[in-house]
């Protein structure tokens, strides 16, 4: 099954239940949030599924996409695909496991201007990894939470306050800054 993203380019998508890649018009306007603020960035695609999020990172000229999935079948695709987008200077990095796990643990890599997180809505995620990923920011970074529309979030997550939150049908997205100002 293929899945358009910028550039009229098509992705796989991983067959099988239980992923759901970002709707377009959900990613369509996260970009369009974010136009000219992702080139030369540093970007993280939490439970990252079909890997939709982070190929459209890597279209808009992030320099580095870090990818965290738990099926190895998603992985290889992502792996793929974001190899088919990324252009020269650009890296990334497909991450298999349980992201509990490794944010638990620690990545070891350096900080990201944006992670974007869109676990399983109904897999309890939410509240125990938010905790987990200011340090994963850079000062003044942001974080993005994709979530089911009504569903509630807390309005500060450690050192991220919530600075907005938009609704696109089903899918809301939510905005957190990192608090400690940029050096």
């Amino acid at each position: 099954m293929g899945l358009r993203i910028s550039g009229k380019r098509t992705l796989q998508t991983p067959a099988g239940r239980g992923t759901r890649p970002t709707p377009g018009r959900v990613r369509q306007a996260l970009f369009n949030i974010l136009r000219g603020q992702v080139k030369d960035c540093r970007w993280l695609d939490l439970c990252c599924g079909a890997g939709t999020v982070g190929a459209e990172a890597l279209c808009h000229g992030a320099a580095f996409v870090a990818g965290i999935e738990i099926a190895a079948p998603a992985c290889r695709l992502i792996q793929a695909n974001w190899a088919k987008v990324a252009q020269p200077g650009q890296s990334f990095q497909v991450i298999q496991g349980d992201a509990r796990k490794l944010l638990s643990r620690g990545l070891g890599l350096d900080p990201f201007d944006y992670v974007y997180f869109d676990p399983p809505h109904d897999a309890g995620l939410y509240a125990s990894l938010l905790p987990l990923i200011p340090p994963l920011l850079k000062p003044g970074g942001t974080l993005i939470v994709e979530h089911r529309s009504g569903q509630k979030l807390p309005e500060q997550v450690g050192s991220l306050l919530r600075v907005d939150q938009r609704a696109y049908g089903q899918t809301a997205l939510a905005f957190y800054r990192n608090l400690e100002e940029k050096p």
